[in-house]
């Protein structure tokens, strides 16, 4: 009978529960964003000028999104990498025209004025900055920085400059792989660069305890999230313009686990998916706290799977537009 009796109460507190998560969840991804984030500075002549939308037709072949929280310190050696790469490709070929994109997520350090100075030194065509006035989180930095985006493929990348920038061109190999045979305005496409090649090693030089946590971090995303990638979590993800389109709208997760979702979306939309190993380092200064973020990523991919299982979060196929309050 108490056993009938603690069943009962369980049983009961689930239901409480899932009904709670349902009642209390947004159907539909909402974007916040206010006026002031929806233009950049231009540094040569202090004008200020509106970011243009996903929803445009691409400009230039490439943008790079780099989401940036208190990077002053690391942010210049990556975009030193970065640009140089870019433009020696621009100069070899002058179709390979691009942005780069440093989104501010509300940092409390000169990340701002560190984008500012790159953006006066190659101009606001090429370097352009938006300051997120509070911080999203990196999903959320890395949102609104595709939604303000030009190009026809777009590339997020960590501001650590942890990744090798030219293994891009593997990245757009992959990509033109998938795309083939499909529409240029209308063609889908992730390709994710992955550190899958270098976990005996990593496991290596990490303590038994972060070895478990992370061989359970995976495991979660299996089991809840997503199937068709091995490493999620590497920053450092090519799409394509319609690609971005359907799914950053549609992301709700705004923080670590925001890379786990847009795979989810992808792989239910049956968009085709590629993997790609990449040159990785480890950099000093990194955001994540071992356990806490990694537990934080892990309640989040159990709501991902259980909000999308009820019902309670849907993908919006029938918009490509952000609904932007």
């Amino acid at each position: 009978m108490l056993l009938f009796g603690l069943l009962l109460v369980l049983g009961c507190t689930a239901v409480v529960m899932l009904l709670f998560i349902y009642l209390t969840s947004e159907t539909y991804a909402k974007i916040i964003r206010s006026k002031e984030e929806q233009f950049y500075l231009d540094p040569n002549t202090a004008e200020k000028q509106r970011f243009p939308s996903i929803t445009d037709e691409p400009t230039i072949l490439l943008s790079v999104i780099v989401p940036a929280y208190n990077e002053e310190k690391r942010l210049p050696l990556m975009l030193e990498e970065c640009l140089d790469y870019l433009e020696k490709k621009l100069r070899s070929d002058p179709s390979c025209t691009f942005e780069v994109l440093i989104v501010d997520d509300g940092s409390n350090d000169r990340t701002t004025e560190v984008g500012l100075s790159y953006s006066k030194k190659y101009g606001c065509d090429k370097v352009r900055v938006l300051t997120l006035l509070t911080n999203r989180g990196k999903g959320g930095a890395v949102r609104l920085g595709m939604l303000s985006s030009r190009g026809e493929q777009l590339l997020f990348a960590d501001a650590d400059g942890a990744t090798t920038f030219e293994d891009i061109s593997k990245l757009q190999d992959n990509l033109k792989e998938l795309v083939k045979g499909q529409s240029r305005d209308d063609a889908l496409g992730l390709v994710c660069g992955s550190r899958a090649h270098l976990e005996k090693e990593a496991i290596a030089s990490r303590s038994f305890f972060r070895t478990v946590l992370m061989k359970g971090f995976h495991l979660l995303v299996w089991l809840f999230a997503a199937r068709s990638v091995r490493d999620t979590q590497c920053g450092f993800k090519l799409l394509t313009r319609s690609t971005a389109r359907l799914c950053f709208p549609n992301l709700h997760i705004e923080r670590w686990a925001f890379d786990v979702e847009l795979i989810y979306i992808v792989e239910n939309m049956k968009i085709p998916t590629g993997e790609v190993s990449v040159r990785w380092m480890e950099i000093e200064g990194s955001k994540i706290v071992p356990v806490w973020s990694w537990l934080q990523m892990g309640r989040d991919l159990f709501l991902i799977w259980l909000r999308y299982s009820t019902g309670a979060w849907k993908i919006n196929v029938h918009s490509r537009s952000s609904k932007v309050k």
